[in-house]
């Protein structure tokens, strides 16, 4: 299951779901940004970033790390890469934060002994996802991410659950985001069963979610860029005989994109030169 892109998508959506995880939460929770930033020299992408609003002056600046795989240099690297960041950034932020997400307590970095002073300190928050109670008692951003973490033969039963709660407790024009966000998990979670399979699971209707319209619209420009590439070799097979292998592997390897201007370039065309330098030109 993709969790990483799962909680990075709940972040983008409602970056207030991050403030429901720590104490003391800034009393402009509600105006901040989920973003992801590189730092130069050296080059780090750190993933989740959680920016203050510049209109407030400086702010505190949280670095998250959603981590559900055993990493011995976790530490290493998300002090390493936030520090810098703050570094590079001073003057915009404040202060600083870092939270760092974990299904459980023995996936955690084993040896984080030249850490302890940041570590136990109170400005860096380690979440247990397992250790947060009862999914249906927890404020509904947190029910979403502790619905990442069960198992399969409790998920369904849980999400049914928070669709539910969604649908009565969230505004109807607030709740779109987060039924797609519930439907989403379940998509990537159970990603063997088909979606027929999946909305009966849920007694949903997965056309009237993102997700599936996502999908659909992924299916479409495949079967246009299929539709594309069969016109293209019909027409340069036509005009130049059989095309050979390496030039057929260069071109069923174009983009959409790139196949339609072929469609329309091949016809100034004189010979197999002129196709093969338009390819080479692509590179």
């Amino acid at each position: 299951m993709k969790r990483d892109s799962i909680f990075y998508k709940i972040f983008q959506q409602s970056p207030t779901f991050l403030f429901e995880l720590v104490p003391n939460p800034p009393e402009n929770a509600d105006s901040y940004s989920f973003d992801s930033v590189a730092v130069k020299e050296p080059k780090f992408e750190i993933d989740g970033v959680f920016l203050p609003p510049q209109s407030d002056g400086a702010g505190v600046v949280y670095f998250v790390e959603v981590q559900f795989q055993k990493d011995e240099q976790l530490y290493e690297r998300l002090f390493g890469e936030s520090f810098l960041y703050f570094y590079r950034n001073r003057k915009r932020f404040s202060d600083w934060q870092a939270v760092v997400i974990y299904p459980s307590r023995n996936i955690e970095q084993g040896d984080s002994h030249p850490y302890r002073a940041l570590i136990s300190s109170n400005q860096v928050n380690r979440i247990y996802l397992n250790e947060l109670g009862d999914i249906r008692e927890l404020p509904l951003g947190l029910g979403l991410m502790v619905l990442t973490t069960l198992p399969e033969q409790q998920a369904p039963e849980e999400a049914k659950y928070l669709l539910t709660k969604t649908r009565e407790e969230v505004p109807s024009s607030l709740n779109r985001g987060i039924i797609d966000l519930i439907t989403t998990i379940m998509v990537y979670k159970f990603e063997e069963l088909s979606r027929v399979e999946v909305e009966e699971m849920l007694d949903i209707t997965l056309q009237q979610t993102r997700v599936y319209r996502e999908a659909k619209e992924e299916g479409k420009e495949e079967g246009e860029q299929e539709a594309t590439l069969r016109l293209v070799m019909r027409q340069l097979n036509k005009r130049f005989g059989e095309l050979s292998q390496e030039i057929r592997s260069s071109i069923s390897n174009l983009p959409l994109s790139a196949l339609e201007n072929l469609s329309e370039a091949l016809l100034d065309f004189n010979s197999i030169r002129d196709l093969e330098v338009w390819l080479e030109a692509q590179n």
